[in-house]
């Protein structure tokens, strides 16, 4: 395995044929910063939305499923109005429609399923601990990549693994772990397992993304990246949709709305704005992969997951004892010892640069 398969620069747009090389320095970080506070606020927000669904009433797990891909429409409106050119090559080399769309069902029911693990994962933890919780699928990712994507397995990144390892397991054994009301202890480490599953589950699936770039779709444009996230969103949400109607909560929704606490426009606009946050957070994931590189895309998306825990403590008076604070501090040392390893990375493929021109399907972004 070449040295340059494991060392992907996180800050990669060096190609004169991109279409953001014309920016000048200023504008491209401004547009960075954007896609990140889109993806830190969309997480955020659906997250600690998500939460208050199930505080103030909410209790169908399917729609709180259904909402967190029903609003990809809103994806069309960068994806019509960015579009990333396409040489004679590439449009010569295009797989068929039918393994494309193979691999967009796969993936979109994983999806559905991914989605279902965590509003299930939600509903029996508080808003902060899930978030913890959700941190260590940089350990699960970390893992996968060395099998699937053969990513080198440095003592950073280590490190990392088991410092994030050390946080779940100190909100496993927390007894002073602020349950939701009415949430037996029981019900606290069904929502733990599952969210740790979730967490792993949403680690596979980048995985699966990044094979299927590299060995189906061939490439990694913004148009793909973008497609990606439309086609897969449409079969998760179609998944959804069927299973909130085959499980029968769609008959419990109207009575639902009638005793949501917070009253029935709060019900609607929780939901409508749960679904908009995260795909505010999906254009600022797929935005960071095309201004920046998947990777970078990865890191901050992970890294938000250990402020989410400060907005819900802030939003919704999550209770923030000593042991969750350790295990906060904890995964925020596991994903700086990540981000440096990859900043080393991004040095030494910087100074190999043919190295990393010799294998664009192993280190190019876009």
């Amino acid at each position: 395995m070449a040295a340059s398969d494991n060392q992907q620069p996180i800050l990669q747009k060096d190609d004169a044929q991109h279409p953001l090389a014309k920016l000048n320095r200023l504008h491209f970080w401004l547009l960075v910063a954007l896609n990140i506070v889109f993806l830190l606020v969309g997480q955020a927000a659906a997250v600690i939305l998500g939460r208050f669904y199930y505080e103030k009433g909410g209790n169908s797990k399917w729609m709180a499923t259904v909402v967190q891909t029903a609003a990809f429409p809103l994806l069309f409106i960068p994806y019509l109005f960015i579009s990333s050119p396409q040489t004679h090559s590439e449009a010569s080399n295009q797989p068929s429609i039918i393994t494309v769309s193979v691999v967009y069902f796969i993936i979109g029911v994983l999806v559905a399923g991914d989605n279902m693990l965590y509003s299930i994962g939600l509903l029996y933890l508080s808003a902060s601990t899930y978030s913890l919780i959700c941190a260590t699928q940089l350990v699960f990712s970390a893992v996968l990549s060395y099998f699937l994507n053969h990513q080198k397995f440095t003592a950073l990144i280590m490190n990392s693994v088991v410092v994030l390892s050390l946080s779940a397991s100190l909100l496993a054994v927390n007894e002073d772990s602020d349950k939701p009301s009415g949430v037996t202890k029981s019900k606290y480490a069904i929502g733990f397992l599952v969210t740790l599953a979730a967490s792993a589950m949403y680690a596979l699936l980048l995985s699966l993304m990044q094979l299927s770039f590299q060995k189906v779709l061939k490439k990694e444009t913004f148009s793909v990246v973008l497609e990606m996230q439309i086609y897969t969103a449409i079969v998760a949400t179609a998944v959804s949709t069927v299973g909130l109607f085959a499980s029968g909560e769609w008959k419990t929704l109207h009575g639902e709305m009638g005793s949501f606490t917070a009253g029935k426009l709060a019900y609607v606009m929780t939901l409508v704005w749960t679904a908009i946050a995260w795909q505010i957070c999906s254009v600022g994931v797929v935005g960071l992969v095309f201004v920046v590189s998947s990777l970078f895309s990865n890191v901050i998306s992970t890294l938000s997951l250990a402020f989410t825990p400060i907005a819900s403590v802030m939003i919704l008076h999550d209770k923030m004892n000593g042991v969750k604070a350790i295990a906060m501090l904890m995964a925020i040392w596991g994903f700086c010892t990540y981000i440096y390893q990859n900043y080393v990375d991004d040095l030494k493929a910087s100074k190999a640069p043919s190295a990393v021109d010799d294998t664009p399907n192993e280190s190019r972004s876009c």
